[in-house]
């Protein structure tokens, strides 16, 4: 057991960080965001909310310039100013934008964050344990070897849990009578709206699947769907 003691008393340390962030996280929130009234989107947060026999969904502005949208620990949905003012200038529709919402609503109803949270113990207990193995082996790298390893395994998660959010989203829409072109043309458009182009990481490490696959993803489930 006290050799157990140094790695757990680690991965408690780095529980609290986990803690801490998602404190400051939604301190920042509440502090830069405001409630979603836009009037071209009203409409689509009341379709969803019928769809799901709910009353009309609640979102937020977070009153950042980058284009993005989240799922806050605590349930909330944000999107950024910075996506409503692709909005004010056409370079996205409603309905796109309520792709993005549906998206972050299945992130809530899978329960990501609280999965993130026991993803984090476990990807730190491997690091820690496969970097004290190897660097007997291979003094100086052994650690940044496991790192590498965990950080793989992190995005390969993260992979999964953006797959499962974009199927409940696409459900979602086809509920609530949108269907899932939106999704698909503003994947078609992610690129450029987030200026993300240019070189990226090895596949592995990328914690969002690239556009292309989560398309085909869409397209093979609404054909499922369809067929049956």
């Amino acid at each position: 057991m006290l050799k157990l003691t140094p790695l757990l008393l680690i991965i408690a340390y780095m529980a609290a960080m986990w803690f801490f962030s998602l404190w400051r996280l939604k301190r920042e929130l509440n502090q830069k965001s405001t409630p979603l009234t836009h009037p071209r989107l009203v409409p689509m947060l009341e379709r969803l909310g019928h769809a799901m026999e709910l009353p009309p969904v609640k979102a937020h502005v977070y009153e950042i310039e980058p284009v993005n949208g989240l799922a806050a620990p605590d349930g909330r949905i944000f999107l950024t100013r910075g996506f409503l003012r692709k909005l004010d200038s056409d370079e996205v529709t409603p309905e796109e934008l309520a792709s993005v919402i549906a998206h972050e609503l299945g992130h809530v109803a899978h329960g990501h964050t609280r999965r993130r949270m026991i993803d984090f113990a476990g990807q730190n207990a491997i690091r820690l344990t496969l970097g004290g193995i190897l660097g007997r082996f291979l003094p100086g790298i052994g650690m940044w070897i496991a790192s590498m390893i965990a950080n793989a395994i992190a995005a390969r998660l993260s992979r999964q849990d953006e797959f499962e959010a974009d199927e409940f989203a696409s459900a979602l829409m086809v509920k609530a009578g949108m269907g899932t072109a939106p999704q698909i043309s503003l994947f078609r458009k992610l690129e450029r709206l987030t200026g993300s182009g240019g070189s990226q990481p090895p596949a592995w490490f990328l914690s969002h699947p690239p556009a292309a696959k989560r398309i085909a993803a869409i397209e093979a489930n609404a054909k499922r769907w369809n067929d049956s």
